[in-house]
């Protein structure tokens, strides 16, 4: 069995920010099918655009996958875009203490899914901005994006299956 830090261990057993964002400004999502973790990021922007306000993660995944989610959602919190996008994999295992090597793909799988959220977002007002909805045009009924026609299988914006 893998030796834990004591922060790893703080991490596992009282995450920080979990949970979901019902109106998140981004949403990221990245898995290990072999190893069977799996992560969501969900991202409140400030009103300009430039700060993290609020992050919360849903993790399905051993101790180290959980104690990530946690510690990156602490990390990027009040971080701006471009700071939070630049959360590496070894500063999450650094500031958790270490992770057995064996365990460092899961610091890899948070850092992403944070990343994938900030993409989401950034995708999501450049959407807007070039293609601004039209007064009854469909809409996501996830993210509140246009859709291109009533019959869209997918959300183009935030990528969720729809209804």
């Amino acid at each position: 069995m893998p030796q834990y830090s004591e922060t790893v261990m703080d991490h596992f057993m009282h995450p920080r920010n979990v949970g979901e964002i019902p109106d998140a400004d981004g949403i990221g999502e990245e898995g290990n099918p072999v190893c069977g973790d799996m992560m969501t990021f969900y991202i409140k922007v400030s009103r300009d655009g430039k700060t993290i306000e609020d992050v919360k993660f849903k993790t399905f995944g051993c101790g180290a996958a959980i104690a990530v989610s946690s510690m990156v959602s602490e990390m990027a919190k009040g971080k701006s875009l471009d700071e939070a996008a630049a959360i590496t994999r070894e500063a999450v295992a650094r500031e958790l203490g270490g992770l057995p090597p064996n365990k460092m793909h899961c610091s890899n799988l948070g850092a992403d899914a944070l990343r994938k959220a900030i993409e989401n977002y950034r995708a999501r007002r450049a959407a807007e901005h070039s293609n601004p909805p039209a007064g009854d045009a469909p809409v996501c009924p996830y993210c509140d994006g246009s859709l291109p026609c009533k019959d869209t299988e997918l959300c183009s914006s935030c990528g969720r299956k729809l209804p």
